[in-house]
């Protein structure tokens, strides 16, 4: 079972690459998105790759004149897992670390494009993930962010968009471990699967400065993952703690207005959200079909174009977005504005902001 991975020197135990442990719910994903700071052109990108079940799956989508475009694609991994093509779609690492590359050839759907990201600062690693469903394993997986800048172009329907780094901002993550994929399992635990899960993500790009946050709450509001870093471009990372979260929901609703941290030596960070959304779903996050790591066969394409008021009521293939964000931050008496993404996918209650049910609005 020997694969190209096996002449990197990145073995950690005797088996060949292609065996990753015997978990069938083992991932590896890469994630990326961009955005033109005032809100024009938004896009997004993934590819997963699933050892044990032998599937490698990408999407990449555009929102664009208040459309959001999404092009999917998944093939049969042969365990070939630095074969990172999947039908049209192409991440290439060109630096580790440093710059990658999305490429998405011409297909049978309306977008194209030729992407590089470079990053802005190293990565920061988050806490690792570990979560238990009773006796059962439902998560355990270690995640790494870097804000960073775009160049390129891509096109939507023969409209071309020129994408430069003094244009386009954005953010990329790597995350790897074990946590659902596939199709589902056979006998869910006992007690049902997550009834509850609150997560907000919100990495930020100022000038020269990036800003990271993250929680994973229980239904108390009690985070049981969480992470919060100012990484200057130049000098080392500022670690700080918030012990509750200072947030308003839009009314009627579980979409997040604004969040306010307290930072160190008396700083601050508000976090305030545009109306338009990118919805997870265009990325196969929650969805029935394009879920990760469902197999499709040898390779399957497919796209589609989600159209204004698709969010109209909450609804599985909604609730899972991020949000375009303004942001302000002030450290060392000084005042700094930056733009990012406010990502959140919120199920079930979370008492330290109001929410109750599974899907009910915020108070």
């Amino acid at each position: 079972m020997l694969t190209k991975g096996d002449d990197y020197p990145l073995h950690q135990t005797p088996e060949p690459m292609a065996v990753s442990g015997g978990d069938r719910n083992f991932y590896d994903r890469y994630f990326f998105n961009g955005y033109d700071p005032s809100g024009t052109v938004f896009f997004a990108a993934a590819l997963g790759v699933y050892p044990q079940l032998d599937v490698m799956d990408a999407a990449f989508c555009v929102v664009v004149g208040g459309r959001q475009y999404n092009l999917r694609a998944s093939k049969h991994l042969a365990s070939e897992r630095l074969d990172m093509a999947v039908g049209p779609i192409t991440v290439r690492i060109v630096e580790p670390l440093h710059t990658l590359q999305i490429l998405v050839a011409a297909n049978d759907g309306p977008l194209t494009a030729d992407l590089t990201f470079t990053v802005r600062h190293d990565p920061i690693e988050e806490p690792r993930f570990i979560r238990r469903l009773g006796p059962r394993l439902m998560m355990d997986y270690t995640r790494m962010t870097q804000n960073g800048c775009w160049s390129g172009w891509l096109s939507v329907d023969g409209i071309r968009h020129d994408v430069t780094p003094e244009q386009f901002l954005g953010t990329r993550d790597r995350s790897w471990g074990i946590r659902s994929v596939g199709a589902a399992e056979s006998q869910p635990p006992a007690g049902g699967n997550f009834g509850q899960f609150w997560w907000l993500w919100m990495p930020i790009n100022f000038s020269d400065h990036a800003t990271f946050f993250h929680s994973n709450d229980d239904g108390e509001g009690r985070p049981w993952n969480r992470r919060e870093v100012i990484a200057p471009l130049t000098g080392e990372d500022i670690e700080f703690d918030t012990d509750a979260l200072d947030l308003d929901y839009h009314p009627g609703g579980r979409r997040i207005k604004q969040v306010r941290l307290d930072t160190p030596q008396g700083g601050k960070l508000v976090i305030t959200t545009r109306p338009a959304n990118f919805f997870m779903s265009g990325l196969g996050y929650l969805h029935p079909v394009w879920g990760h790591g469902l197999d499709h066969g040898g390779l399957e394409v497919g796209h589609d174009v989600i159209e204004p008021g698709f969010d109209a009521a909450p609804d599985i293939l909604n609730i899972h977005i991020q949000a375009l964000a303004d942001a302000v931050l002030i450290i060392d008496g000084k005042e700094h504005r930056g733009v990012g993404v406010v990502e959140q996918l919120f199920i079930g209650p979370h008492a330290a902001s109001g929410l109750t049910g599974l899907l009910d609005p915020a108070a």
